[in-house]
């Protein structure tokens, strides 16, 4: 527990100091590039004061161009990692609560991540509406289609949002199975632990032309969770 405390101690801080310089970026930088660039460092560096290894299995099947990422979900480490493992340039679509965050909130919104407003449906079908145009102009997004972390390596029931943006979007899927984040951070524990994470980015998912818009979502959202949970470890 002591372990965990010291890393938020420097975690904290260092979270703190990578989001004014971020944001101070996108002043200079209409690319987001330099946004990505402070991302991965401050993800690199959360991971090296933890002693975390992120090892990276199916770099080979990412395409040119826009793609939405859908991966498990088993604890915070798992932002981290996928910023950190994933050669592309990201964005997050978050919940609405976090960009209130004094500086991190303001920092995510210049980025261009997005925030999702869970308890109003009009305004979650809005904030799908904003990721879909993002991701044709050509932008990745990252999401966790569980919406909240497992307590254990079993998939809990996808949400339909994911999938929603995905035939609006109408670009690549790429399923990733993570890990080993869910030993470094024990879920409903106040403990952290070195290891290493594993993330596996499965081939790409496209929803074939000839499904109805009623057969899309459901045919994705298999597709997606079949791969994810092909390559979860007990």
């Amino acid at each position: 527990m002591l372990r965990a405390y010291l890393y938020l101690a420097v975690f904290i801080p260092l979270t703190f100091l990578f989001s004014v310089s971020a944001l101070i970026s996108t002043f200079f930088d209409s690319s987001g590039r330099y946004y990505a660039w402070h991302a991965r460092l401050w993800a690199r560096l959360a991971l090296a004061l933890n002693l975390v290894r992120i090892k990276v299995k199916g770099i080979e099947n990412l395409p040119e161009g826009p793609v939405i990422f859908m991966s498990n979900h088993q604890s915070n480490f798992d932002i981290l990692s996928l910023l950190y493992g994933i050669p592309k340039q990201l964005h997050w679509i978050a919940k609405k609560e976090l960009f209130k965050i004094p500086v991190f909130g303001p920092s995510m919104q210049r980025g261009g991540y997005i925030p999702l407003d869970r308890g109003d449906g009009r305004k979650a079908l809005q904030s799908m509406d904003e990721a879909a145009d993002m991701i044709r102009s050509g932008r990745s997004v990252v999401m966790f289609p569980e919406g909240t972390r497992s307590t254990d390596t079993r998939l809990l029931p996808f949400k339909r949002g994911g999938f929603i943006l995905a035939r609006k979007a109408g670009v690549p899927v790429i399923p990733v199975t993570i890990n080993g984040s869910g030993r470094v951070n024990p879920p409903n524990r106040i403990r952290l632990y070195s290891g290493e994470i594993r993330l596996v980015l499965h081939p790409a998912v496209t929803v074939p032309g000839d499904l109805r818009r009623s057969e899309s979502e459901s045919w994705l959202m298999e597709q997606v969770r079949s791969r994810i949970e092909s390559a979860l470890e007990n």
